[in-house]
């Protein structure tokens, strides 16, 4: 089809817009006003700009085309001033499917005779589009003008045709690489470039011409986020117009990250049952894998597991240590793993202790009290935080057996030592020590240990009894109740 716009506007499906500022007007050569300088000669569409305001706009519609096959929309414009200074700016805008008008794909505000620029657009049935004309005023006076728009049913022959651009699908924080390939050549000063609807444009990556007739070019929307979701198309503007594709979808799809933590089903020593309670995300699915991170609460020991049901069993665990334990999941494609999910922040049980305490040995005896020794211990014998180490000891008094305990506070020094004091002097006592945690008691080896001798008790003076003789005294008593040894003399 072709509208010179010698016959009215409308007979061509062309209309004016009702939201913008100003009309274009038809002008041909039978009803033309006395031209002054600047003024075009013939039939065309026209803006004067003289008497308005910076900024004020005019649009005018070509009728919405269904096209089924390549082809090229040529037109002539026209921009003069008496002034020499722009009298504003003209913008070709291509509207798909009655949607968003979005960025200009080609404009122009040089002062110029008539010139001829072409469209090579890319969007095809069923899919329809609508070009709009525009022009902003720039406050100078002056004419801008367009005339003869064809559209023509072969290809353009300076501006190279897209193929069809297909939609892309990222996960947030990826690059978003688009491939716009085209029929026709290209050179150093063409500009490329990915327009998109409401969201910013991509500059070239890269390109890749393959012939005469076929390049490719790649672009980039880096670090992709939601906000960069929506309609993308390749544009290149060359000397003679502008190659515009069909819009493609940028969709960034937000990993998936689970709304609570995972929750604790059994505990014991070395490990720790837990339910995934991952049905509730934030992001996106559809979920490809779970995996659980689990990491001590002190220190820097980490690791993760896959996990293919919903409850998991981590094992080889150290007892009484806490852990936090978060859910990942996985969707399709790169950066598909979401953030770790709330923490679980839970305590192993505490073991039963490795063994005993080693190498109990005698430091110092007295005659009542005794000091031992033992080969220091840490957690990896007492396998608790939690426990207690206590001196068991026992001893013949009076005939009786006594036991007695004591709990030792001095578990922590490099050179562990206890003093058992009250003692009987001259008396064996049977010493060990038991290492206590909650799951369980170890004991070392007992040792027997013989306090020192003591000044024994005094003689009880009830049992002195004496005889007498021309010579001598015969004298005899009992032995006193505590010797604490043994009586070598007594002293009369």
């Amino acid at each position: 089809g072709c509208c010179t716009f010698d016959k009215p506007l409308s007979s061509c499906g062309y209309s004016q817009s009702d939201d913008d500022d100003l009309n274009w007007d038809q002008v041909n050569a039978p009803m033309k006003p006395s031209s002054g300088q600047g003024m075009p000669s013939g039939s065309f569409m026209l803006v004067n700009t003289s008497g308005r305001f910076a900024g004020q706009k005019a649009h005018l519609l070509m009728p919405h085309l269904k096209e089924n096959d390549t082809h090229c929309i040529d037109f002539h414009y026209y921009v003069s001033s008496k002034s020499g200074a722009s009298p504003g700016t003209l913008n070709v805008y291509v509207k798909v499917n009655d949607g968003p008008i979005g960025n200009p794909v080609w404009n122009t505000s040089i002062t110029a005779t008539w010139s001829r620029a072409e469209l090579a657009i890319s969007t095809f049935w069923p899919n329809f589009y609508q070009v709009v004309f525009e022009v902003v005023t720039s406050g100078h006076s002056g004419y801008v003008a367009i005339d003869e728009v064809k559209v023509l049913g072969h290809p353009c022959t300076k501006t190279p045709h897209f193929l069809r651009l297909q939609s892309v699908e990222v996960n947030a924080g990826q690059f978003a690489t688009f491939q716009c390939t085209a029929n026709g050549g290209t050179d150093s000063g063409d500009r490329l470039w990915l327009q998109g609807i409401y969201v910013r444009d991509a500059p070239l990556k890269d390109i890749k011409v393959f012939n005469a007739r076929r390049f490719v070019a790649l672009f980039s929307v880096v670090n992709a986020t939601k906000r960069d979701a929506g309609n993308y198309r390749c544009m290149i503007r060359t000397e003679g117009g502008v190659g515009v594709s069909n819009y493609a979808e940028l969709i960034v799809k937000e990993p998936p990250v689970p709304i609570a933590p995972p929750q604790l089903s059994s505990v014991g020593a070395t490990y720790l049952w837990i339910q995934l309670n991952a049905n509730s995300i934030n992001g996106d699915g559809p979920i490809i894998q779970r995996e659980v991170e689990y990491r001590t609460s002190s220190g820097s020991w980490y690791d993760i597991q896959p996990v293919d049901s919903t409850s998991y069993k981590i094992g080889h665990l150290d007892p009484d240590t806490e852990y936090e334990i978060s859910v990942l999941l996985t969707r399709p494609g790169e950066g598909g793993t979401g953030s770790p999910g709330p923490a679980l922040k839970t305590r192993t049980k505490c073991a039963d202790p490795m063994r005993g305490p080693r190498r109990l040995e005698v430091v110092e005896i007295k005659s009542r009290q005794i000091t031992i020794c033992w080969e220091p211990f840490g957690y990896n014998v007492t396998r608790c935080h939690r426990y207690n180490l206590t001196v068991h000891y026992r001893y013949q008094a009076g005939g009786q057996e006594q036991v007695r305990e004591e709990v030792s506070w001095d578990t922590e020094s490099s050179h562990p030592q206890h003093t058992i004091t009250n003692l009987s002097p001259y008396t064996n006592v049977s010493i060990k020590l038991v290492l206590m945690n909650p799951e369980g008691r170890k004991e070392s080896q007992e040792l027997v240990v013989q306090t020192d001798e003591d000044v024994p008790s005094a003689v009880p003076l009830e049992s002195i009894q004496g005889s007498t003789f021309e010579e001598k005294i015969f004298l005899q008593w009992r032995e006193p109740a505590q010797t604490y040894g043994v009586i070598t003399l007594y002293e009369v």
